[in-house]
C-alpha cells in the first residue's frame, strides 16, 4: 500500500475525509477552536482510514496487509517520517495533546478483531472490542477538547461505548451480510434468536424483543456516561455531548421504527444533526 498522491494539503485531505464519511463527528467539530478542530479532525480521519480497510476490502488477507502497512506508517510517523497525509496532519498535534503510537496501534488492533473475530460470546468480550474501536477515540477526543478532571476519561470511554453500541444496533443487517454478528451470543440465546436467522435477516417478535433489550443497554450506557462527566469539564466537552445527542436521537428513531434494522439503515438528516449540535452549543448541555 502506498500513500495517496498529494494534490491537496494534509489538512484539506483529513477535512475532506471527515466530510465524505457523512459522519456526525463533522457537526460536533464545527464549533471548536481552530487548533482543537484540526487535531480532532486528523485523529478521526485516521480512525476512518483504518476502519475503511476492514469495511471496503473483501479479502481478509489483503485487509490484514493494509492494516500492517498502517501500523508501520504509525511507527514511521512517530520516528519523524510520516508519508500519509493523515499522519502528516496529525503529527503536529501529537505531542501537545499526548497522542502516542501505542494508542493508534490499539485502534488498529480493534480493526484486526473485525477481520478475525466475527462473534462475541458475551457482553464482556463486546465491551473489550468497543474499548479498542471507540473508547480510545473517546479518551483522546476528551483530551484534545481540554479535559481537566481525571474522571472525564471514564466518561469518555463510557460515551464511546454507547456510540459504538448504537452503531452496532443500526448496522445489524449490514454486518450480517458480511457474516459478522456483534450481538453477544448468550443474549441471542436468551431471547431465542439464532445466528442463522440473523444471517438470513429474518425479522421476528423474538428479534424485536432482543433488539429492544440492546437499545435499553445503549441508553443505560449514555446515562452512565453523562452522570460521570464532571461539571468542571462540561463546557469543554460540548462536542462529545453533541455526539451523544445525535446518536441518541438516531437510537430513538430506530426504536420508533420498530427496530427494523435487518433490511434498512436508519439515518439522521444533516439538517437535524446540525440542529442537535447547535442546541447543545446554545444550551450548554445535551437536550433531553
Amino acid at each position: 500500500m502506498s500513500s495517496p498522491s498529494q494534490t491537496v494539503s494534509p489538512q484539506t485531505y483529513v477535512q475532506e475525509k471527515t466530510v465524505a464519511a457523512g459522519s456526525s463527528f463533522y457537526y460536533a467539530f464545527l464549533f471548536l477552536p481552530a487548533q482543537e478542530r484540526a487535531a480532532i479532525t486528523a485523529f478521526y480521519a485516521f480512525c476512518r482510514e483504518v476502519d475503511d480497510v476492514v469495511d471496503e476490502v473483501s479479502e481478509a488477507e489483503l485487509a490484514a496487509t493494509k492494516l500492517g502497512w498502517w501500523a508501520h506508517e504509525v511507527q514511521l510517523a512517530f520516528a519523524g517520517s510520516p508519508s500519509h497525509p493523515v499522519m502528516q496532519a496529525l503529527m503536529p498535534h501529537a505531542a501537545h495533546f499526548g497522542i502516542e503510537a501505542r494508542h493508534l496501534l490499539a485502534i488498529i488492533e480493534g480493526c484486526h478483531m473485525d477481520l478475525h473475530q466475527h462473534r462475541y460470546a458475551n457482553r464482556e468480550q463486546l465491551q473489550h472490542y468497543c474499548h479498542l474501536v471507540a473508547g480510545i477515540l473517546g479518551e483522546f477526543s476528551a483530551r484534545i477538547l481540554g479535559q481537566t478532571q481525571p474522571q472525564t476519561t471514564e466518561y469518555a470511554h463510557r460515551l464511546g461505548r454507547a456510540l459504538q453500541l448504537t452503531n452496532i444496533i443500526r448496522d445489524v443487517g449490514e454486518d450480517a451480510m458480511r457474516g459478522r454478528i456483534y450481538l453477544p451470543a448468550d443474549e441471542l440465546q436468551r431471547f431465542g434468536v439464532s445466528e442463522t436467522s440473523l444471517l438470513q435477516r429474518q425479522h421476528s417478535p423474538e428479534f424485536v424483543q432482543m433488539m429492544q433489550f440492546q437499545a435499553r443497554q445503549a441508553h443505560q450506557c449514555y446515562d452512565e456516561a453523562l452522570a460521570l462527566l464532571p461539571a468542571q469539564d462540561r463546557r469543554a466537552q460540548k462536542p462529545g455531548l453533541m455526539m451523544a445527542a445525535i446518536y441518541r436521537d438516531l437510537l430513538r428513531e430506530i426504536e420508533k421504527d420498530g427496530v427494523q434494522v435487518l433490511d434498512r439503515r436508519t439515518k439522521v438528516t444533516p439538517l437535524r444533526k446540525f440542529w442537535l449540535a447547535w442546541k447543545v452549543q446554545a444550551l450548554g448541555h445535551m437536550p433531553v
